[in-house]
């Protein structure tokens, strides 16, 4: 018995330590992840071993909460720090920082393909900022009275839309920063804001449990969805404007849900999307050159990046982030990659695989 023991001891596997090399102004990685391939036998997770990744100094030097691509090169993050970075993800360069806010930015929203963007802040302000200017800011929009915690812009580009913990919204025109539109309504703590594209309508979630759809002409409600058991915390909208998604903070996996919505006709729920065991802070659309059928992704507290397939509610894969912390932010980067914020180790670059079925796996983090 004693001697078996033994041999049973030295089998155990040994702890993997973690090295660190120079590498052209980069660090060279070897962290492991867990992922999970769901089969079509009853989608049993099947255990698969991750590849080294590269580790670049990072873009911020402190907490980093939001992320959003400015193009297929160029990301835009902002944080703790108060500092808005554009940074060039397939480098492992920062390109530009832009200081200006007071406290800690909560969202930023670019106008994609261009050198514009905008961050919001704690400090109850949002700023322009272009990339291809200095580093101050273009525009200042001032009219919250609290944290801004929700902010789209139009997809002409003319107008902006902010919500805040102050239960109000305010619509923007950009050109001369001036405040078109107020509307408030009682207990709606805005969490975020998307709009519809080609259309006049805004999508916006709310710690209220609600999601509510807003007519920019006049910024009325135009329909509100049936309330949530949980907080909204995010929302998104598809490419072709028929179909939005919305995900829930929980805890042990009550709630901790992202569904479906038709955005057309019916307005009803499509399908819910269960599995994350924390909030679940992010949800996007997956473009159909990242996956053969409709996809949704979703990032949550519980550090896993989840695949769904979106018709059938079904999780086709799940990267954990062992070590990083929640997962607070979720945006595509290009046709093949996602990038994703943690609350411990900065952003992720995700790399999505489609040579043996669906995996998602992390080559980069800045």
């Amino acid at each position: 018995m004693l001697l078996l023991r033994c041999h049973l001891k030295r089998a155990l596997p040994q702890k993997v330590s973690c090295r660190f090399c120079a590498v052209m102004g980069k660090l060279q990685s070897k962290f492991k992840h867990s992922t999970y391939k769901y089969r079509p036998d009853g989608f049993i997770e099947e255990k698969i071993q991750t590849k080294a990744f590269q580790e670049y100094s990072p873009a911020h030097v402190d907490t980093v909460s939001v992320v959003a691509a400015l193009n297929s090169d160029l990301c835009v993050s902002g944080g703790k720090d108060k500092t808005a970075v554009a940074y060039n993800w397939r480098t492992g360069n920062v390109v530009k920082r832009f200081k200006g806010h007071e406290r800690e930015i909560t969202k930023i929203a670019c106008i994609y393909k261009s050198s514009q963007f905008f961050s919001a802040s704690r400090d109850k302000m949002v700023m322009m900022w272009d990339l291809q200017s200095s580093s101050q800011p273009r525009q200042q929009f001032s009219g919250h009275t609290m944290v801004v915690t929700g902010l789209t812009v139009s997809p002409d580009s003319s107008q902006l839309c902010t919500g805040s913990r102050d239960n109000t919204l305010l619509l923007w025109d950009v050109g001369t920063g001036q405040c078109a539109e107020r509307a408030s309504v009682s207990r709606n703590l805005v969490t975020h804001l998307c709009w519809v594209p080609r259309e006049h309508y805004i999508l916006q979630t709310s710690e209220d449990k609600t999601i509510r759809l807003w007519d920019s002409r006049g910024l009325q409600v135009a329909h509100t969805f049936p309330t949530q058991q949980h907080i909204q915390t995010y929302c998104e909208v598809s490419e072709d404007g028929h179909k939005c998604v919305s995900c829930s903070s929980g805890f042990e996996g009550e709630g901790c849900e992202a569904t479906l919505w038709d955005l057309r006709q019916t307005r009803s729920r499509i399908c819910e999307y269960r599995g994350h065991f924390q909030t679940v802070a992010s949800c996007i659309f997956l473009p159909r050159a990242l996956a053969s059928m409709p996809a949704i992704a979703t990032s949550s507290h519980d550090c896993k990046v989840k695949i769904w397939n979106q018709d059938t509610g079904a999780c086709l894969f799940t990267l954990s982030l062992d070590g990083s912390g929640p997962l607070t932010s979720l945006a595509v980067a290009d046709s093949v990659s996602l990038l994703c914020v943690s609350f411990s180790r900065g952003i992720h670059l995700l790399r999505v695989d489609r040579s043996q079925g669906l995996e998602l796996r992390e080559v980069a983090a800045f």
